[in-house]
């Protein structure tokens, strides 16, 4: 059951009554990050990806999933970021949306480079038989292994929503789940469409980190290993 804590905002000595989210871990159980009410919350002056995401384990299965740090809006305009509990959560922190160690991780600067970003990615995923797609995508690189079709798309352009429709048909014509991966990002048609339909979308950062952009990519990046 999720925790709810007194909040005072630093700027304005408001106090706000704030319950933390939950998720669905992989097993299917909720889980929600232990929150902290013997601290005060501080307030968020500036954003580093690496520092947005908490480790939070599941109760029923013990696998810890990455899920977004808690946080609260004041209407004074200040961002809150609420104190959690790592001792009861799990890990005290993490780097979101990549299963890869650090030292394997491959910059960016090449559509090469973003494949290969993306095939480490889906070994961490547990796809080691990983090669190129049979049926080449309207844009940019198709990659297939064994019960899965992914698109990798390392164009300036965000990917549109046709983009993500032609992945999908491939994935139900071939019995197969897909991922997509863009360095550009996602128009938003194609975002809410990708959550209808329930593809998981990844961006690919020039770092070669993999950041989940949508709840399906969320799930599918919690059962990673």
């Amino acid at each position: 059951m999720s925790e709810t804590i007194s909040v005072c905002c630093t700027a304005c000595g408001r106090r706000h009554r704030y319950t933390a989210p939950s998720y669905p871990c992989a097993c299917g159980a909720p889980v929600a990050p232990a929150l902290d009410p013997r601290r005060a919350a501080s307030a968020v002056t500036h954003r580093a990806w690496d520092e947005e995401w908490i480790g939070v384990r599941c109760g029923a299965c013990g696998t810890e999933g990455r899920w977004p740090r808690p946080e609260l809006g004041c209407p004074c305009g200040t961002v809150l970021c609420v104190p959690v509990d790592h001792a009861a959560t799990g890990r005290t922190g993490r780097t979101p949306g990549s299963r890869v160690p650090a030292h394997r991780a491959v910059p960016i600067r090449t559509a090469r480079d973003a494949v290969t970003a993306a095939v480490l990615y889906l070994r961490g995923l547990g796809h080691r038989d990983v090669r190129r797609a049979d049926q080449r995508p309207l844009s940019g690189i198709g990659l297939a292994a064994p019960g899965i079709v992914v698109q990798v798309d390392p164009t300036v352009a965000p990917a549109s929503v046709r983009d993500v429709e032609c992945l999908w048909l491939t994935a139900m014509a071939e019995s197969a789940s897909c991922v997509y991966f863009s360095l550009a990002g996602y128009a938003e048609d194609a975002r809410a469409r990708a959550d209808l339909l329930g593809v998981p979308l990844f961006v690919l950062d020039r770092t070669g980190v993999a950041r989940p952009e949508n709840a399906p990519a969320v799930a599918l990046d919690a059962t990673a290993g």
